[in-house]
């Protein structure tokens, strides 16, 4: 049976349409779920949104409609921008769906139960967009250190999660699980906040109904995180099937910004300890998506929609770029004009040029079909070079070192058609050494489509099927379907248009 593997996004709020620091995460996400799909891995990839809280609640009455009808409009967007950049997602979780509410009062129920939820007073600052809590101390001359913004003085009546009992625990777990963590300087951030002392928090408000209620005091809505983190239980099976949530929990990763890592590293396994649950295999937090040096924000009116980038690049000029042009880990910052670097040198100038003159030589040389002999020559040796590379890369979620070592492969199969001169052999009558090369390198494109349809599945797909072969990339199986010799002899190719057309700077 094939290994389970479960990755998920944050679930996005839905105070806001997706921009492309939301796209970042999710095509990120996509790349490793696609990635182990071509293992054979039996994934689910999650994502959805967040529809609970003060912050929709507020975004609703600015628009003059119901908590529910922002919901609604607004998940759909999200729905729409992941199907207009071709996201695989196995689920789309909704916070406000029956399956999530009866999953959520099932967990609470079993957690205050189990003696880790306590009545009490609040009094505090609380960031409305951050949904938390701050102390003093914790804030930039009295605002957000994450939004910017002044925090508003709350006092209410609370349930409160009795956090400051899991300091030893989330220790230990560390200590066992150094990996769970990543990259490591969010690890350590993580172990530093820890060993300050852990608060014990809010978990519920009567300020506002929109929410799930808790099961032992309708009177009180769960606070935000006890709702909004448990939708990725929720969706394989807690509390409805536990045969499924037995198989995919814990999960693999969860890919998160770094604004959030607190929340889904410190708050989220204790409260999943709390309940008798184990803790992710690993929680991956990633840096901002910066605009300009800055973070995007609809208050400082540089968000950037996926859907306008589309329309210049393409999906998979899009998702190429997300993925190839800065580490997954630290602060990115984005530009149009990098964009359009990025895209000319790698995809016209590298995988597209080589598509275009292999075809265009095996076209006008061969006949337009795969001959039947190879030079193995060092392209043999390049493509499972490159593969074990992408596979060591993907380990530790280097995605653009991933892709680095394929488009080294690609910069080989170019230099490689420089130095034999295929043109110069066909002048010169040498059929069988002009058949041995360019079956090389249409062995080679072979392997490139492979190993490029995570990351841009549309141009893989297309030049799969220039290639004479039946079905897609996705329907092949890593690691054998990388072996040189799987491109059939006699196929028929087809030229084409560029794949990736050059843009003006």
């Amino acid at each position: 049976m094939s290994a389970p593997f479960y990755i998920t996004t944050p679930i996005y709020y839905v105070n806001d349409v997706p921009h492309i620091g939301h796209a970042y995460t999710t095509v990120a996400a996509d790349f490793v779920a696609r990635w182990r799909r071509l293992h054979g891995d039996d994934v689910v990839f999650l994502t959805g949104t967040d529809e609970h809280g003060l912050k929709v609640q507020r975004s609703a009455e600015a628009q003059g409609v119901t908590p529910r009808e922002w919901a609604d409009r607004t998940a759909q967007r999200f729905v729409e921008a992941w199907r207009g950049l071709d996201i695989s997602n196995d689920d789309f979780i909704r916070t406000t769906e029956p399956r999530h509410y009866h999953a959520v009062q099932q967990f609470l129920q079993t957690v205050y139960d189990n003696g880790f939820i306590e009545l009490g007073t609040y009094e505090g600052l609380y960031c409305v967009p951050c949904e938390a809590y701050y102390t003093e101390e914790e804030l930039n001359d009295g605002r957000c250190p994450i939004h910017d913004r002044p925090v508003d003085h709350v006092t209410e009546e609370n349930y409160f999660f009795r956090l400051s009992a899991f300091e030893d625990r989330l220790l230990e777990h560390y200590t066992k699980h150094p990996d769970a963590v990543q990259p490591e300087s969010r690890r350590n951030e993580v172990l530093g906040f820890i060993r300050q002392g852990l608060r014990d928090f809010s978990m519920s408000r009567t300020s506002i109904d929109w929410g799930i209620p808790l099961p032992w005091d309708s009177s009180h809505v769960t606070y935000v995180w006890f709702d909004a983190l448990f939708n990725y239980c929720t969706a394989v099976g807690y509390g409805a099937d536990p045969a499924r949530f037995e198989r995919y929990w814990p999960v693999n990763y969860h890919l998160v910004g770094k604004d959030i890592l607190r929340f889904h590293a410190v708050y989220w396994p204790a409260m999943l300890m709390a309940g008798g649950l184990e803790p992710p295999q690993c929680v991956f937090a990633h840096g901002w998506l910066l605009v300009g040096g800055e973070k995007m924000s609809k208050t400082r009116l540089n968000q950037i929609f996926p859907a306008d980038l589309v329309a210049d690049f393409g999906v998979d000029g899009v998702r190429y770029h997300f993925l190839a042009d800065q580490r997954f880990g630290p602060d990115g910052d984005f530009s149009y004009e990098s964009m359009v670097a990025r895209y000319n040198a790698d995809l016209a100038n590298n995988f597209g040029n080589l598509a275009s003159r292999v075809l265009n030589m095996a076209v006008s040389y061969l006949g337009g079909t795969v001959p039947e002999e190879r030079a193995n020559g060092p392209l043999a040796a390049a493509v499972p070079r490159a593969y074990e590379a992408m596979v060591g890369a993907m380990a530790d979620l280097d995605l653009a070192g991933a892709l680095a070592a394929l488009w080294e492969l690609i910069r080989n199969a170019n230099a490689y058609i420089e130095a034999s001169e295929p043109w110069k052999l066909y002048k010169a009558g040498e059929t069988e050494a002009v058949a041995g090369v360019l079956g090389d390198c249409l062995e080679t494109l072979r392997a490139v489509a492979l190993l490029a349809s995570p990351a841009i599945p549309r141009a893989s797909a297309d030049l799969w099927r220039r290639l004479g072969l039946d079905g897609s990339p996705e329907s092949e199986r890593l690691p054998d379907a990388i072996n040189i010799g799987r491109l059939p002899a006699g196929r028929s190719l087809v030229k084409g248009d560029s794949l990736f057309p050059r843009k003006d700077a």
